[in-house]
This record gives structure tokens, sequence and C-alpha cells, in this order.
């Protein structure tokens, strides 16, 4: 069994979204053989609380108005450390950088097909590993800094 194209529809919307709020490090995986309650997961990353929330907003706007899809359940939300959207055909997953790196989705997913998504959401691939190198680097040359 393979995600729908509902799904794929949904998926490409939410990568391009996530996307255009300049998430870190977008993913999407096919997990119909694997899970019967869903059939595709998409994680996205942001450096802060404020722009996790704001990417979640852009994709629940932009997956409404574009293709009537409305959320069934939204978790997380109070804190934007970790939202979880689900649209029970795809389940959407924006972390903040640190909680990526620690809960490491990605390998609990990574024999599961990963989705072509679009080039916008390709492109992001990396973003999160080289904000974290940037931010260290001007602590660095901060007075008071690592020397």
């Amino acid at each position: 069994m393979t995600a729908t194209d509902r799904s794929l529809e949904l998926i490409n919307t939410a990568a391009q979204a996530a996307a255009d709020k300049l998430a870190h490090d977008v993913i999407a995986y096919d997990v119909s053989d694997v899970l019967s309650i869903t059939d595709a997961f998409l994680l996205a990353s942001a450096p802060n609380d404020r722009q996790v929330k704001a990417i979640v907003d852009e994709i629940e706007e932009r997956l409404q108005k574009e293709l009537g899809a409305k959320p069934v359940r939204r978790e997380g939300d109070r804190e934007a450390r970790w939202v979880l959207l689900d649209y029970v055909d795809i389940v959407v997953h924006v972390q903040h950088s640190e909680e990526r790196v620690f809960y490491a989705l990605e390998r609990l997913w990574k024999d599961c097909p990963e989705i072509e998504l679009p080039a916008d959401a390709k492109a992001t691939r990396g973003k999160g590993e080289e904000h974290a190198r940037l931010q260290e680097a001007e602590a660095d040359q901060e007075p008071g800094g690592v020397w």
C-alpha cells in the first residue's frame, strides 16, 4: 500500500508552506505500509518557538485555503516546542531544533520510503545544522565567549 494521491497533495502543500516560512530540514515519509492510522509524516523544524508557531500556522492556513483540509487534532501548541497537526491522511510534526535532534524521528522512519517534495522544501535540508554552526561561531566571537 502506498500513500494516496490526496495524502501526497496534502504533504506537498504542507511542505511548501513550511519552506516558505523558512523551516529547516523538511522531509516526508510514506508510512502507509507500517501504520494503519495515517499515510504519511511530514517533519520540519525551526530554531525558536516563535518560528515553530509561524510554520504551523502557515501550514494550517494553506491546507485550509488551498485544499479545504482542517486538522482533526492539534497538540503541543502552548509551548511551541513540538506541534503535531493530525489530518488523518497525514501527520505534520513541527519541532524546535533541539527536540528534533533529541527525538530523532527520522531514525524511527528511515526504513519507510521518502516522499519527493517540492524543490523549495528539499532546499531546507541541512539548514538546521548550518544555523547551529552559525550560532556557535557567533557565541565564540562575543566578549566572554569561548576563545
